[in-house]
């Protein structure tokens, strides 16, 4: 009942900048935490941010002065500045929501399709 949409990857050069957005649609009667999460071939899928309803945050240790977590709670996205890339941040990244539509009685994880970043020279 919830679906959530990745936009904004691609293939940047090392010390570039991206923009991902996370957009949030369906009957929705609440959305609590929002977060970003990162997969790379060959490793496990970990966290990079997190921001909760009230807008407070929480990061990787590896992306912390470089990554900036946001939501616009009036359009359900969730959005992940990310700059200073370097060539360790290639990975498929994927948002993440705990959020309540409107016929359940129960907050749901939810998981976007994933969208691919690479940092290459």
């Amino acid at each position: 009942q919830v679906q959530l949409v990745e936009s904004g990857g691609g293939l940047v050069q090392p010390g570039g900048s991206l923009r991902l957005s996370c957009a949030a649609s369906g009957i929705i009667f609440s959305i609590n935490a929002m977060g970003w999460y990162r997969q790379a071939p060959g490793k496990e899928r970990e966290l990079v941010a997190t921001t909760g309803s009230s807008g407070g945050t929480d990061y990787a240790d590896s992306v912390k002065g470089r990554f900036t977590i946001s939501r616009d709670n009036a359009k359900n996205t969730v959005y992940l500045q990310m700059n200073s890339l370097k060539p360790e941040d290639t990975a498929v990244y994927y948002c993440n929501a705990e959020a309540r539509a409107f016929g359940d009685t129960y907050f749901k994880r939810y998981w976007g399709q994933g969208t691919q970043v690479t940092v290459s020279s």
